[in-house]
């Protein structure tokens, strides 16, 4: 039998865009943020496939349904376990925090070949090479590392983008798998900046990104208030309702064009450490978005209550509903504004933790006795 210990557990944080978010999609940078708010994955051997007590069906899990198909297949029955206090479809990055955390929680329960320091899987988005092979025989040369020192960053950022774009049909940007996994702040340029801590590329379907980290100059009292709106307005629509706005009238990719700028201001404000200027970016950000008809009576409510009490309010995410979020050095008051106004508040610290692994014991999970 497997006992509870038998079992492998990671979670990774959630996110929010500061700026640049729809204009990421047309090549212009674009600065993200993790959030204390997380999302834990547990998994446990089981006589046959299960999430939440339930029967896995794939269908209503396309995320971890495409993690598993990268790095589980064909291996043992699992039961999957996720808690959190990432809502889900609200800009937060719900869907890339768990495809974070599962990644990690099944590397972590799976182990890794290596022959010396190299390794002999691995670090794919491919589904036909990164596939389950074990248990392993340790031959003459190679040996198997487990739990936290199996699980790799980039890997599991790799695997979330990849089941992003598989569950969002074809279409996402690396800004919130790489965010929910490194964590702090993020940025995505469509060239390396020597000025950043550029990490890696990315590209799907001839768009390419640079990734770069960077560590704002931040102080400690200035927190970020999330609202959220209880509307729900799927990414896939929005992105499709400013496409056609654009195909429509040419001559709007001008307020495209001036959010790339107001990024790059606000990324400058963020190294520099003047906390009224990326405040003013993240306002001067929402004001196209809400022009671009990006917004929503319930989001301009929300933000409307907020900005008295902030340094700077927007909507994030793909808008028509979600959450809206505040820069501000008064939490309370600006939590209350927005309760008052009919939203539901979380309150982060400014640039939280990556990919954390909470319990690896008896990793590899294979090679308990049953």
């Amino acid at each position: 039998m497997h006992g509870p210990s038998n079992m492998a557990q990671a979670s990774a944080p959630g996110k929010c865009i500061l700026f640049g978010e729809h204009a990421v999609v047309y090549g212009q940078p674009a600065v993200a943020i993790a959030l204390d708010q997380r999302i834990t994955v547990n998994i446990n051997l089981s006589k046959d496939w299960r999430i939440d007590g339930m029967r896995f069906n794939s269908s209503k899990h396309p995320h971890i349904n495409a993690i598993l198909q990268r790095i589980w297949e064909n291996g043992p029955p699992l039961s999957i376990k996720i808690t959190g206090n990432i809502p889900p479809a609200s800009g937060l990055g719900s869907s890339a925090a768990l495809s974070v955390a599962t990644s990690a929680a099944l590397r972590c329960a799976r182990g890794r070949q290596m022959d010396g320091d190299r390794w002999q899987e691995g670090f794919s988005a491919s589904k036909l090479n990164n596939v389950y092979s074990g248990p392993w025989e340790n031959k003459s040369g190679s040996r198997i590392i487990h739990g936290t020192k199996s699980v790799d960053n980039d890997e599991c950022a790799i695997l979330a983008h990849a089941a992003e774009a598989e569950a969002q049909g074809g279409k996402a940007s690396p800004l919130d798998s790489s965010t929910c996994s490194h964590g702090g702040c993020i940025v995505l340029k469509g060239q390396i900046d020597k000025k950043l801590n550029w990490l890696y590329q990315r590209s799907l379907h001839g768009v390419d990104w640079e990734v770069h980290s960077v560590t704002p100059n931040m102080d400690n009292d200035v927190w970020l208030v999330i609202g959220a709106t209880g509307v729900h307005a799927p990414t896939s629509r929005q992105v499709a309702k400013l496409a056609k706005l654009l195909e429509d009238n040419p001559d709007r990719m001008a307020e495209i064009e001036t959010i790339g700028i107001i990024a790059k201001r606000g990324l400058d404000a963020l190294l520099s450490g003047d906390v009224y200027a990326v405040g003013r970016a993240m306002s001067e950000n929402h004001l196209i978005l809400r022009n671009l008809g990006l917004s929503c009576p319930e989001l301009e409510t929300l933000i409307s209550a907020a900005a008295p009490t902030s340094l700077g309010v927007k909507l994030t995410g793909a808008g028509g509903g979600g959450c809206m979020i505040a820069l501000t050095k008064n939490p309370k008051a600006t939590s209350e504004a927005i309760e008052l106004a009919g939203g539901r508040t979380m309150i982060s610290q400014f640039g939280s933790a990556g990919l954390s692994i909470e319990n690896s014991e008896d990793c590899p999970l294979w090679n308990v006795s049953e």
